[in-house]
């Protein structure tokens, strides 16, 4: 955003925003690229790398904005969203969430469309499309990255299917996130240090995926997830 479209009528534009990233270094990135608030307008004024850090940050802070990943240790940005759903709609200073996530599958879209998110945007967004969009979810506004707006409104206004394969909908988050993990090839012990959870419970989570699914190995599990689009 240029200084320009942070002003108007000669009043300079402010946005409150928290970011929600597993990965320490992407989040020092964005703020570099976005945080300069007298020249963008937002003020970065908390961050979080898992789910519980990032409902107690956000219940702390109350930005009007949180740029929310999709794949986070604990449950993932859906259970961001489910846990905060009362800011969400707050008569006053509702807290308004805008996706930002490498990932482009439309089950992550659609699931934190579901949720209540504002928009999903990717990371190969520019800095200064990003703070554009940053403002008008504020605003209220939906906002989604160009091939993602597309498959989001087919989803929702079919009738022919259901928006989330019947099937998906059995896992949990976190079940979801381990299928992705083993379709695309982790072993479990680097599934584990990934979700910061034990190699125990990975397995855990790939035997009920398999029994949700009626799968019998990883083999048909990777086929499964591939078919979807999922990995």
């Amino acid at each position: 955003m240029t200084e320009d479209n942070a002003s108007t009528g000669g009043e300079t534009r402010r946005v409150k925003v928290v970011l929600v990233d597993d990965h320490r270094m992407f989040r020092t990135g964005v703020q570099a690229e976005i945080g300069e608030t007298r020249r963008t307008g937002v003020e970065v004024v908390g961050e979080a790398a898992d789910v519980d850090q990032a409902v107690t940050v956000i219940t702390a802070t109350r930005p009007e904005v949180v740029l929310l990943d999709v794949h986070l240790p604990g449950g993932g940005g859906v259970e961001v969203l489910r846990r905060c759903a009362p800011l969400m709609t707050a008569a006053e200073n509702p807290v308004r969430f805008l996706a930002l996530s490498v990932s482009d599958a439309a089950e992550d879209v659609i699931g934190v469309i579901r949720g209540g998110a504002r928009g999903y945007v990717t990371k190969t967004i520019t800095g200064t499309d990003l703070v554009d969009s940053v403002f008008r979810v504020q605003d209220g506004d939906a906002v989604f990255s160009p091939r993602l707006a597309g498959f989001v409104l087919d989803a929702f206004a079919s009738t022919d299917a259901p928006p989330v394969d019947e099937d998906l909908d059995r896992l949990t988050q976190r079940e979801r996130e381990v299928l992705r993990l083993i379709a695309r090839g982790y072993a479990y012990k680097e599934i584990a240090k990934q979700l910061f959870i034990s190699v125990k419970t990975v397995e855990s989570h790939v035997s009920a995926v398999l029994r949700k699914l009626q799968l019998s190995n990883r083999h048909e599990l990777t086929r499964w997830a591939t078919a979807r689009r999922l990995v």
